[in-house]
């Protein structure tokens, strides 16, 4: 999926905003919401393409409250479709208006886990079958999760968010292999360079991924460029 990279342009809502009408667009969705909490103010950042009519009764009855895609979703490390809570009584109370504002209740909800402790969370609505909703996840579920990381990882950049929170302790070692990866060398490559053991090249790797709160070592790599611990080759 070709998306906007929010490293390249300055920050604002309205490029927030497009990132996420752009996400919508391809990944064939209605709407879509990402909100943060600031681990060090308490602030929330956050970014909708809901019509404002929509935000404007979910503000006023204060339903972020008891929002269980919110609460409950972000205890959860895994996406979590929201036919979960079909007999929360809580989720009945924030979405039995939805309808009136052209909002489905039918949607999926993506933690995001920093390196800090940070957390993240991108929900996204369509309004369709179950069947057809069923297929579109396991379409884009990929796509939308690397969508989810990239958003908040920018997120916490331009707000300043890692600044404030510091920088991750990774090891000389393991900034090295993160950096030879970068360039596109194979752990057999790295270890060569290094003259180690490509399974020591493998514990750095597993080692920085965990320290970044990546899920895979691309993430990591990403994540550590984006934090300037290693440069882009």
């Amino acid at each position: 999926m070709e998306i906007i990279d929010l490293g390249t342009v300055p920050s604002s809502s309205e490029n927030y905003l497009t990132f996420i009408d752009q996400m919508c667009d391809t990944l064939e969705l209605d709407f879509a919401s990402y909100a943060t909490v600031n681990p060090v103010t308490g602030v929330v950042h956050g970014y909708a393409n809901y019509p404002d009519s929509w935000k404007m009764h979910y503000m006023n009855r204060n339903l972020h409250r008891v929002d269980p895609t919110l609460h409950k979703a972000s205890l959860s490390i895994a996406p979590v479709d929201w036919q979960r809570f079909e007999r929360d009584q809580k989720f009945q109370s924030v979405f039995k208006a939805a309808g009136d504002f052209g909002i489905t209740p039918q949607g999926l909800t993506v933690p995001i886990r920093g390196p800090y402790g940070d957390r993240g969370l991108l929900n996204v609505t369509r309004s369709c079958s179950v069947e057809e909703w069923d297929k579109l996840k396991r379409h884009i579920m990929g796509n939308l999760q690397t969508a989810a990381v990239h958003l908040h990882d920018s997120v916490m950049r331009t707000n300043g968010l890692v600044s404030a929170l510091g920088y991750s302790a990774l090891s000389t070692r393991e900034k090295e292999v993160l950096q030879w990866t970068a360039a596109g060398k194979l752990q057999q490559e790295i270890g060569d360079i290094l003259s180690i053991s490509h399974r020591t090249v493998e514990i750095h790797l597993r080692s920085a991924r965990e320290k970044l709160g990546a899920l895979t070592t691309v993430q990591a790599v990403g994540r550590a460029i984006g934090m300037g611990l290693i440069h882009p080759r």
